[in-house]
This record gives C-alpha cells, sequence and structure tokens, in this order.
C-alpha cells in the first residue's frame, strides 16, 4: 500500500493576505486528517511575499492544535538557518504538547536568496549539514543528560527525522545514517532516479529503521476530466513561471488550457523559460482519476517509493480538496 501524505508551502492565493493563507493551510490539514493521510508537511521558505511559510514551527503549532491526530511536521527545517539548539527546543517543545505527532524534515539549502540566508545565518554561511544533524541528534537523545549544553524539552523525545534532498549527495548521508529520505522531485525531479538508487544501493540499518523508505514530492492536479485538470494545472505553470522569470505571484486564477496561457504571455525567451518550467515540474500527476492512476504506475515503475507527498497550487479552494479526495481515492484502489 503506497502511503499518501501533503505537502504545503502555505502559498497566498491572489487577493489573499497572510492570515487568509495560513486559514487554507489549516482548512487543508483538516481535509488530510478526515483522509487518513499519513502526514502533513509544511514548508519554510524566507522573504517571498507569496508564501506564508517563513515561521514553520509557529504554522506546525497552529496545525498541531487545529486537527486531533494527524503527524505535522517541517518539510523541511533548513538546518543551515538554524542553530541544533534552537531546533531541539522548539520540536521538543512542540513534542511535548502533541506527543506522537511532530517529525521533523532536515533539508541543506536556505529555502531563500543568499543574502537572506546569511542575515539568518548571521555570518555562518558555511555550517556542516551532517555535523549538524548529529548535534541535533544528540540533545533528543538520553545521553545529553550529562551534557553541559541541554535542549531539555527534547531530552528523551522521540521526534522522528527525515533527510531531505534535491540532489544525490543527501542520499548518501541519509543512507549512511539509516533514516528515512525525501526527495523534492516536485521541483527538482532532474536527479531523483539516481538519488533514490544510491540511497537504497547504499542504506544502513539502523535503530530508526531496518530497511529503506522513500518519500516522493510529486505536483498532484486531479478533476473529473483531463481537460479539467490541465486548465487547473495552469496555476501552477504561472507560478514556476515566476519563479523561473524571478517574479513572486501570489497564486493566480488558472487559465482556459495551458495554450492559452503561453499565448497570454509575450515574454522574450519564452521558449527557453517555458523549457525551463517544463523540466521543473515534470514530476506532476496531472488529469483525471483513470490517468493520474496511469501516471502514478508510471512513475512507481521507474523510482521506488514507499510514499507520495503531493503538492497542490489550485487557485480555488473547494478544487483543490476535491483534487485531494480523488487522489486518495485513486491511491486506495
Amino acid at each position: 500500500m503506497l502511503n499518501l501524505s501533503i505537502l504545503n508551502l502555505v502559498p497566498l492565493r491572489q487577493g489573499q493576505n497572510f492570515v487568509q493563507a495560513v486559514d487554507a493551510m489549516t482548512r487543508l490539514a483538516q481535509l488530510a486528517e478526515r483522509l487518513n493521510f499519513r502526514r502533513y508537511w509544511i514548508a519554510e521558505h524566507h522573504n517571498m511575499p507569496n508564501m506564508a511559510s517563513s515561521s514553520t514551527q509557529l504554522l506546525i503549532q497552529h496545525t498541531l492544535a487545529n486537527t486531533q491526530k494527524i503527524v505535522v511536521g517541517a518539510g523541511g527545517v533548513m538546518l543551515p538557518n538554524h542553530s541544533p539548539l534552537q531546533v531541539a527546543e522548539q520540536y521538543g517543545t512542540l513534542s511535548q504538547l502533541y506527543p506522537n505527532r511532530v517529525e521533523i524534515g532536515l533539508g541543506r539549502a536556505p529555502g531563500t536568496d543568499m543574502r537572506t540566508a546569511a542575515a539568518l545565518r548571521r555570518g555562518n554561511i558555511n555550517p556542516d549539514f551532517a555535523e549538524d544533524i548529529a548535534t541535533l541528534r544528540r540533545y533528543f537523545s538520553e545521553e545529553s543528560r550529562k551534557d553541559s549544553v541541554k535542549a531539555y524539552m527534547a531530552i528523551g523525545q522521540n521526534v522522528p527525522m527525515i533527510i531531505l534532498g534535491s540532489s544525490p549527495e543527501s542520499a548518501y548521508l541519509a543512507a549512511e545514517l539509516g533514516l528515512p529520505y525525501a526527495f523534492a522531485s516536485h521541483f527538482a525531479p532532474r536527479f531523483l532516479e539516481m538519488a533514490v538508487e544510491i540511497y537504497r544501493s547504499q542504506f544502513k540499518p539502523s535503530a530508526v529503521l531496518d530497511k529503506p523508505y522513500v518519500i516522493v514530492g510529486a505536483n498532484a492536479i486531479v478533476a473529473q476530466t483531463d481537460s479539467e485538470a490541465e486548465s487547473l494545472a495552469t496555476s501552477q505553470t504561472q507560478l514556476f513561471l515566476g519563479v523561473v522569470t524571478g517574479q513572486t505571484n501570489a497564486v493566480q486564477p488558472p487559465f482556459e488550457s495551458e495554450k492559452a496561457l503561453w499565448q497570454g504571455f509575450h515574454l522574450p525567451f519564452m521558449g527557453q523559460e517555458k523549457a525551463m518550467v517544463q523540466a521543473m515540474t515534470s514530476c506532476s500527476l496531472i488529469g483525471s482519476p483513470d490517468t493520474v492512476k496511469q501516471q502514478l504506475n508510471a512513475l512507481r515503475e521507474r523510482v521506488q517509493f514507499e510514499e507520495l507527498m503531493a503538492v497542490s497550487y489550485i487557485f480555488d479552494e473547494d478544487r483543490q480538496h476535491r483534487s485531494y479526495e480523488l487522489l486518495n481515492e485513486l491511491v486506495q484502489k
């Protein structure tokens, strides 16, 4: 059985403010809980006017307080932006308040531009990711009771940790540590197959896992018909086009079709930009339930994974919720 989860970057839709985006985030978490999704992750991004996910741990606490049982985690904690002590104190506290419902996805990227990253790190621009993970895990261990510096709320708290990656480098680390591995193929699919193969072939059993566990990120937009889903997906295309062109627009209303979208833009080098968008979004499941089922099966033939972490940029919230309902139904079949 394939596990199904949701990653939410908490994007603002056109006309929304930050509070409204967070309210939408909460409603989506409640839907995920009703549908018995495996986990609900919230991303970390900084200095972006179209994303409300800059204080991830606060959004996680808000989500936990407004749900009952679903596991809520960071997708992820961009560890170079934080001291391991602070992360341990924050997520140790969350785990104390919401036992067995908190987990941490750990990433090595800043989740922002380099100038903002420098402001977050306050001069520590080259942290050692593996060393920081070891330090963080130490704070959560019982052995840390004898250390001079302790994260008291974290000691003995069994908060699961997952290594995030968008390149093969992180696959080696996840395999060496025997931790689950989540690949960000929803925006960086180029090395998906290579990274998963490295992780599986190099995996060393640990006290956490006795065999590999892979989470694959994918953009997922499901509707009653292929044409409806393709129309809804034009909001996603516009968002990624903004990434390529350096614009940070909120999620926009959809076009009637992909063709209509590209005809509506008159940008220089559009062929190159279109190719870049298509490359970034190539790990997408878009269509009717039958079409998406075929796409999902094809993806599973290409790469072995235990869990699908779905992302959707759908302008209409009701249609977004219906998309996740349809995705859940087809995965369960």
